[in-house]
């Protein structure tokens, strides 16, 4: 072989070889890219599907789709859906790892460009440039985006996922068994040798064994109120805006007394416009000694009124009742808006039960129909139903969200305005819509299932 035809053999050899080296890192480019958009999907799920509220499983029930099945199923088993998606997701990040090493290394070559530097030295700089930008981009994309865009879409994303996840679930599911059975192992290990925290349904429970044989169940209730106390805000026992009886601030003092005696109330409100514009709070017992006066200036008898924001713990609010000598308080929303009043009687309801007076009407937001069946008013304080129907508040904190009442809490557990006759369930109760008004739901009829016992 002459020397020219060995020498076009050698540079068509080193063509191939750099063809091939650029085909490779192609691949690899397009691997790890392909790797990153799975780990962002598996690292999205998790926080999608454990972030459903129960209104989302609501929907999901409501709704034939293979999706929504697969996301239900999945959700049966939430110990063996986690274990899965932490598997998946720990192999894919190894993949990661393992392609941008094999890329790095054969572009990363410093020695090229710097040929006297020390070979120990290339091997540091190689691995630091390594280990920094994988971990940028397995942070950036696999775990940071994905997640926040799986808080904010969280239905959507889980709607996306879960055939992929299903699948996921197949191929995994003897890894992800031997590991959920392995983490039941360890974990019941060690809640027999640590102390573990009582709750509150503990204590209740306690106070039914210790005092429950000896004390009337008035007595009971008041341990349990107690107990609950510490917890319970202003905008949990509040009276809300709508069932606020004020006084206008322009109305003549004929209008004033025909709104005192008409409501009956011993402290009203006094608003401009709205009651977003409390001017303060008229006593009742102020007016008497101008009862026969004709047209007298009532507004010199206006007192201030006393503000406490929606979170304001009652324990706190009682101890500002003593000090500042006051039995009502407006109670504002993060805006300065008026969301309602609590007084002093509905702190202590929390503790001793329903006060009653002459002004009150049995009948009016409750009504007990049977053991298993109750009326209530829509507007009627979630706390209110719980303590009538003697079950704890803490039975429906999951569902309730923000709402207060009754009607919110129906509204958040069926996801959607129901209508008339309506029948929405959670866990053993029935919420049946009685009457509506419009978009108020006025009457609520509570049916109490008996409890099912779960078979293994």
């Amino acid at each position: 072989m002459d020397p020219d035809s060995a020498h076009n053999t050698l540079t068509h050899s080193l063509l191939v070889l750099q063809q091939l080296s650029s085909q490779t890192h192609i691949i690899l480019t397009i691997l790890i890219i392909v790797l990153l958009i799975f780990t962002a999907l598996i690292a999205g799920s998790e926080v999608a599907f454990f972030s459903l509220s129960a209104k989302d499983i609501n929907y999901l029930k409501q709704k034939e789709d293979h999706a929504n099945e697969h996301v239900l199923r999945l959700l049966e088993n939430p110990k063996r859906l986690l274990a899965t998606l932490l598997i998946g997701n720990n192999f894919l990040s190894i993949g990661v790892i393992i392609s941008t090493n094999m890329l790095f290394s054969s572009l990363l070559q410093i020695q090229k460009w710097i040929p006297s530097i020390p070979e120990n030295l290339v091997l540091l700089i190689n691995i630091l440039l390594q280990v920094v930008l994988v971990t940028f981009f397995l942070v950036l994309f696999g775990e940071v985006l994905p997640k926040v865009y799986a808080t904010q879409n969280n239905l959507r994303l889980s709607l996306f996922t879960a055939p992929l996840i299903k699948w996921l679930d197949k191929v995994c599911g003897p890894f992800s068994q031997f590991l959920v059975t392995s983490t039941s192992f360890i974990e019941g290990r060690i809640i027999q040798k640590s102390s573990r925290d009582i709750s509150n349904e503990d204590v209740e429970h306690a106070i039914e064994l210790t005092v429950g044989h000896s004390a009337t169940k008035e007595e009971v209730n008041i341990f349990k109120g107690i107990l609950k106390f510490g917890e319970i805000t202003a905008k949990q026992i509040m009276h809300t805006r709508l069932d606020v009886s004020g006084l206008d601030y322009l109305w003549s003092f004929e209008e004033v007394k025909k709104q005192v005696f008409e409501t009956g109330f011993s402290r009203l409100p006094v608003y401009a416009e709205s009651l977003d514009e409390i001017k303060g709070i008229l006593y009742a017992k102020d007016l008497l000694r101008h009862i026969e006066t004709d047209n007298y200036d009532w507004h010199a008898l206006i007192r201030p009124a006393y503000f406490v924001h929606e979170s304001k713990l009652i324990e706190d609010l009682l101890k500002d009742f003593q000090h500042k000598r006051s039995h009502m308080a407006i109670v504002v929303d993060e805006f300065g808006g008026t969301s309602g009043i609590v007084t002093l009687e509905d702190i202590m309801e929390e503790i001793i039960g329903e006060i009653k007076d002459e002004f009150d009407d049995d009948d009016l937001l409750a009504k007990k129909l049977d053991d298993a069946n109750y009326m209530f008013e829509g507007k009627t304080l979630i706390n209110d139903v719980c303590r009538i129907i003697a079950v704890p508040v803490s039975i429906f904190e999951n569902v309730r969200g923000e709402s207060d009442s009754l009607a919110g809490l129906l509204l958040e557990i069926a996801g959607k305005f129901p209508i008339q006759n309506e029948i929405v369930s959670f866990e053993n109760f029935d919420f049946k819509v009685i009457e509506l008004d419009k978009m108020r739901i006025r009457k609520i009829k509570i049916t109490i299932n008996p409890v099912q016992q779960k078979t293994e």
